[in-house]
């Protein structure tokens, strides 16, 4: 979650991060949360200071081991294939499982990150893939093995910065070609791709690649505001833009 103005500043050694979109919904408009997935806590593009008071109005909070152990209170750590269950308002079972995600190069990577599969336990064809900040490896390449995905939120952007090296620490378009042709039935939602100046692949891109490779049909943009319902989850759960790129919530 980032509902912080734009104009931001967000440095953590040597890293600064700079903001240059707020949020199309604030804060004060998203009421009580029953559950936040959060790829990592570590870095302001997915926890701004805005975010972190909107956790504790949370009655959950899905991450990993270590932010868990930052974050405390109501934030539990998921391992790798580890899930959780929740009952969903009309009295179904929505699991959520965490999955592998690498935050960069192999070796040079930004810190622990999951991601998640939502799956309703009486359609687990349906499920739905929550990349994270991750690049593609053969972490991701196993949730195709290991669930039928229906829907696959990929956080893009290719996001690099200079401190750091010059390769992309979030998946670049080809990397989402990738995605697209390992989830052959999903539509592939991309998030997390502007917003932000370390962003170095915009919508614009995204398209070209994914026309070039003749899959532009598989894309589904969600727009700034948009509140999208996602029936396959529950008819109650929805995906809330609060930004251009969000966090699941």
């Amino acid at each position: 979650p980032t509902f912080e103005v734009a104009g931001g500043n967000y440095t953590t050694g040597t890293v600064t991060l700079s903001k240059i979109s707020g949020p199309a919904i604030p804060a004060s408009s998203i009421g009580i949360t029953d559950a936040v997935l959060l790829s990592h806590d570590h870095h302001a593009d997915n926890l701004d200071h805005s975010g972190r008071q909107l956790l504790a109005t949370t009655k959950m909070v899905l991450t990993t081991e270590a932010g868990a152990a930052r974050l405390g209170n109501q934030a539990l750590g998921l391992v790798p294939w580890q899930s959780v269950d929740l009952p969903t308002p009309d009295g179904r079972t929505l699991r959520i499982t965490g999955t592998p995600a690498r935050h960069g190069p192999s070796n040079m990577d930004r810190g622990p990150v999951t991601g998640f599969v939502l799956t309703l336990l009486d359609i687990p064809e349906r499920s739905i893939y929550i990349s994270g900040d991750t690049v593609w490896y053969k972490g991701v390449a196993e949730v195709a093995r290991r669930f039928s995905i229906h829907t696959a939120v990929l956080f893009l952007g290719a996001a690099r910065v200079q401190s750091v090296g010059t390769f992309p620490l979030t998946m670049t378009a080809k990397d989402a070609i990738k995605a697209a042709i390992a989830f052959p039935e999903a539509r592939i939602v991309p998030v997390h791709f502007d917003g932000w100046k370390h962003y170095s692949e915009s919508r614009a891109d995204v398209e070209a690649v994914f026309r070039h490779y003749k899959l532009e049909g598989r894309l589904h943009w969600i727009e700034r505001g948009e509140v999208q319902p996602f029936s396959m989850v529950t008819p109650q759960a929805a995906l809330a833009c609060a930004t251009s790129a969000p966090t699941a919530q």
